[in-house]
């Protein structure tokens, strides 16, 4: 299936890892220019080289920033502007959980919590619209989690955040629709991404392989398919989102959960 993104520009926050930089290798391959950024240099600059590489580096943006910093975010799209003088989909992808339960987290980390899961999608969305609305029929695609319906009570900040931001979307697509702009979300279960990684790095899994404790975890969490998913499973659905191939999709959530979800 031909997703009609030739020449069309994707933004990707978060893209130095995991879903995020999943989600700018497919759109390179679509045939898309894209611009991603990320807080950490290393592995912004890590992605850059692996994407430029591969597929040209004047097809390729990567710019530091810290999508909570308004005026960061504000620099990064002048760059996409003055690099490719439009932007046809954002991807709000940013994003890590707090583990702690109700009475565990102090009022500073539910305000950060809360303060992350909004306003990293916000900022962007506010930064970019215009860029959008120039280019619409255009697109949003905001990464959110199996939490926002089905919480979990170890991580009751990150769970009601990610509700938040889910009910976020969806008004942000009606609000959006006469601009020619469409919005919709994923809610991913556990996905073999950065933050897992690094959680298996800082010793979770009790010492076991990534592959033993990632299967111990798709048993423990009752997965259907009866394994963790991989970050192009997530990065697909989200790229078709994004495309004109999903030209009448706003609104809509999307589980790539391998069948976790309980609802009908």
């Amino acid at each position: 299936m031909d997703l009609g993104l030739s020449d069309k520009v994707a933004v990707v926050t978060g893209g130095s890892s995991g879903i995020g930089l999943a989600c700018a290798r497919m759109f390179l391959e679509e045939g898309a220019r894209v611009a991603i950024c990320g807080r950490s240099a290393e592995r912004l600059s890590g992605a850059e080289r692996q994407l430029a590489g591969t597929h040209g580096a004047d097809r390729v943006l990567a710019v530091a920033c810290d999508v909570l910093d308004p005026g960061r975010v504000a620099q990064f799209r002048d760059r996409v502007a003055d690099r490719f003088g439009r932007a046809d989909m954002l991807i709000a992808n940013a994003g890590q959980a707090r583990r702690g339960g109700i009475a565990d987290l102090a009022d500073d980390e539910w305000r950060a919590e809360l303060e992350l899961k909004f306003f990293s999608v916000l900022h962007p969305v506010r930064a970019f619209l215009k860029l959008l609305e120039d280019a619409a029929p255009s697109a949003i695609v905001c990464t959110n989690a199996l939490l926002a319906r089905r919480p979990e009570p170890w991580l009751a900040a990150t769970a009601a955040a990610r509700a938040g931001a889910l009910n976020l979307a969806k008004t942000m697509s009606r609000d959006f629709a006469p601009r020619g702009i469409r919005v919709n979300s994923i809610l991913i279960g556990l996905v073999d991404s950065g933050q897992w990684n690094r959680r298996h790095e800082e010793g979770e899994g009790g010492g076991k392989s990534k592959e033993a404790w990632f299967a111990e975890l798709a048993r423990d969490r009752g997965i259907p398919l009866g394994r963790i998913g991989e970050a192009d499973e997530a990065a697909r659905v989200m790229v078709f989102l994004a495309s004109p191939a999903a030209s009448y999709l706003t609104g809509e959530t999307v589980e790539v959960a391998g069948g976790q979800g309980h609802h009908v």
